[in-house]
């Protein structure tokens, strides 16, 4: 119990659960780019229930972030306040059945690219050069290589704020050009995702031409977020940033690639500030040069250091 002048714990106000609780949990451990402070409490739910239980009955003024795998998340030097989500292993399932792949939210893009490789499932191939999770990539409407998630989703299963369960379809979701119409306090934990019959072996050459092209054209090698910004129709994002004179450019520990100028990438000594300056700097700079204003592809969420500024476009 709580005393005057005191206040109770966070995590001592949540409610019973199956899965996993941790209190400052550091979130660099977890992004690709490896920068940003920490959660209150990180929460990794047992199952689906668990998950729903823990939104049902958790106190209304509690703030809920999720994250995936931080493939393309920048998480601010500040931390996130409240608890925050991340589907593990009980939420990473990817089998054949009836014909069609059944996914959990959890699940790597690459690893559901394979199931469907190996199962002789063509048409998903694209998700072997998406770096996330489905999750992540219901929420955007990811896409790669001209296929997008709407192109293979049959179906989708959320959570939302209160626990209550639902099951849509692409129709559903308003999904266009990285976007999801869904409410922004639902959870995605699994989908259903239908190819077409074809051949293992050139399934998994497309793969590998998949990955060459990564390679070549892509710094995978480095601490990165993928895109900055998504394409402006009918611009290449990147073609405008290199315009504008931003290939290469560097603030503080962070950099726009030499070799793909729409990726940041932390040099190794950079700050959340440092990335997210840098992506300010070029969208002024390219709409300056073109008069186009370039839209963040990267998701960026938490407190900067000495402020409370959170949300994902704050």
């Amino acid at each position: 119990m709580s005393t005057p002048g005191h206040h109770t714990p966070l995590i001592d106000r949540l409610p019973k659960v199956r899965g996993k609780l941790r209190e400052g949990a550091q979130l660099s451990k977890v992004t690709w780019f490896q920068v940003g402070g920490p959660a209150d409490v990180l929460f990794r739910p047992a199952d689906e229930a668990d998950l729903a239980g823990f939104l049902k009955n958790k106190p209304a003024d509690m703030a809920v972030t999720v994250i995936g795998v931080g493939s393309n998340l920048l998480v601010r030097d500040g931390g996130i306040r409240g608890v925050v989500i991340r589907l593990g292993r009980p939420f990473t399932d990817a089998v054949l059945k009836d014909g069609d792949i059944h996914v959990g939210a959890g699940a790597l893009d690459l690893n559901v690219a394979q199931t469907a490789q190996q199962s002789g499932i063509a048409g998903l191939e694209f998700l072997s050069g998406i770096p996330g999770t489905i999750g992540g990539a219901l929420r955007m409407n990811a896409g790669a290589y001209g296929t997008e998630i709407k192109d293979v989703l049959v179906s989708a299963t959320a959570i939302d704020g209160k626990g209550g369960l639902h099951t849509v379809t692409p129709d559903d979701m308003d999904l266009s050009y990285r976007h999801c119409g869904v409410p922004d306090d639902w959870i995605f934990t699994s989908a259903v995702l239908r190819g077409t019959s074809g051949d293992p072996d050139e399934i998994a050459n497309r793969m590998a031409e998949i990955q060459d092209t990564r390679a070549g054209s892509q710094p995978i090698k480095s601490r990165t977020g993928g895109s900055t910004f998504a394409n402006p129709t009918p611009d290449r994002a990147w073609e405008l940033i290199d315009a504008a004179g931003c290939r290469g450019l560097t603030i503080g520990g962070a950099q726009m690639s030499p070799h793909h100028c729409n990726f940041m990438i932390n040099l190794g000594t950079a700050t959340a500030f440092d990335l997210e300056q840098l992506g300010d700097e070029v969208k002024k700079r390219v709409k300056d040069h073109s008069g186009v204003d370039l839209r963040w592809e990267i998701r960026r969420i938490g407190e900067r250091l000495g402020h409370s500024i959170i949300g994902k476009d704050a």
